[in-house]
């Protein structure tokens, strides 16, 4: 016997609702509170001085995030813990 439509729609909403958030979640990068994390602009300065250019910076979750280019000017997306500037996870694009 087929269920109606009607009554799957619902289930496949919720599904999809639940599973989303795993699925687009970046690293856990701290369980330190926000007064604890280092200023923006001191960890932007880290990262320009380490040989990045920063085309976008956020707050992502639990982390610092920025998409840019590295030294040789690949594309990168890189998650930073915002207490101490270390590299939690790295992709290049290219």
């Amino acid at each position: 016997m087929k269920a109606p439509v009607r009554t799957l729609l619902p289930l496949i909403a919720v599904t999809a609702a639940l599973a989303a958030p795993a699925a687009f979640a970046g690293p856990k990068c701290t369980d330190a509170p926000r007064s604890e994390w280092m200023p923006e602009k001191t960890m932007q300065d880290r990262i320009t001085k380490a040989g990045y250019t920063i085309d976008k910076f956020k707050v992502s979750g639990t982390c610092y995030e920025i998409y840019g280019k590295d030294k040789t000017g690949r594309r990168v997306e890189i998650y930073y813990d915002p207490t101490d500037g270390s590299v939690v996870k790295e992709r290049d694009d290219d």
